[in-house]
Order: structure tokens, then sequence, then C-alpha cells
């Protein structure tokens, strides 16, 4: 006996479309200088509500879900990033953080954060020091940390 069955359209359902343009931004971000991806982020940060853990780790699910390079284990910064935009189009900013693993093997890393948790890590936010940080719960909209990596010369530190 055979059962008919019928597969989804690529890139259907809630977010799909969206969520692919999320990721591919991100591919094209990650290749920027550290400095324009901070400066790129907070632009995109601003005017957006704190995400909420669970809403960021929907994103986390789908991201991954949807790219295999995302999933991997050296895609971490276009994944976070990718999970960051994602959020955004639904109005919410988690804290993207990017900065280094303080526990061997020490390397570099980037991750989302919400609600003081880290997203989708195996490693605990305590195993992670951020250097560089774009969130919307700061004095100034949108951004902490780090500065001007780029070269440009523009960048102050608080």
């Amino acid at each position: 006996m055979t059962t008919e069955m019928t597969m989804p359209r690529r890139g259907a359902g809630p977010g799909g479309v969206r969520l692919r343009a999320a990721i591919a931004a991100a591919f094209v971000l990650a290749r920027c200088k550290p400095g324009r991806l901070r400066r790129v982020l907070t632009r995109c940060s601003r005017g957006a509500r704190p995400a909420t853990y669970d809403e960021t780790l929907e994103m986390y699910e789908a991201v991954t879900a949807t790219s295999r390079r995302c999933a991997g284990r050296y895609g971490c910064l276009p994944r976070s990033v990718a999970i960051a935009l994602a959020c955004r189009m639904s109005g919410a900013w988690p804290d993207w953080c990017a900065g280094v693993r303080t526990a061997p093997p020490f390397s570099p890393h980037a991750w989302v954060e919400a609600g003081g948790r880290t997203v989708g890590e195996q490693a605990e936010a305590a195993d992670l020091r951020p250097l560089m940080v774009v969130t919307v719960r700061e004095g100034v909209p949108g951004e902490r940390g780090g500065g001007d990596d780029d070269g440009g010369g523009g960048g102050q530190e608080p």
C-alpha cells in the first residue's frame, strides 16, 4: 500500500522567506570588519524591545534548522547575527555578543543572550567573555562595549 505525501514548499510557512533573508544578510554582515558590524547591529536594534528567552530560543531553532552552515561548529558569527536579525523582524532584540571562550579550547565566539542566559549554547555565560555587546537595555540605545575596531578612529569608550 502506498501513501500519498506532499512536501511543503521550500521557504513556506511562518517566517520562511523572512528567515532566509535574515540568514542571507547575516552571511553578508559576517564578512564586515568588527566595528562596522557593531554599528550596523546597533542601528538594527534601535526601537526594539528586549527579546525573551523563549522567543530567542525559537529563532535559534529556526535558524539552525534552516541553515546547515549556521548550525555547524564554525557558524557562530552568522548564526548569532541571523538570530538577532530574525528576532528584530518580530520587534524584539536579544543581546548580541562577540568575545572569547574563557575555558579550553580558548577561541573566538559569537552568541546571543536573553534574560541573562545564553541561548542555544553548551557553554554558560560565565564560560564566555564578551568583548562586544549590542543590546537595547543600556543608556546608549542599542549599544554596550566594544570600540571602533575598523581603524576609523572615531570610537570612544564610555
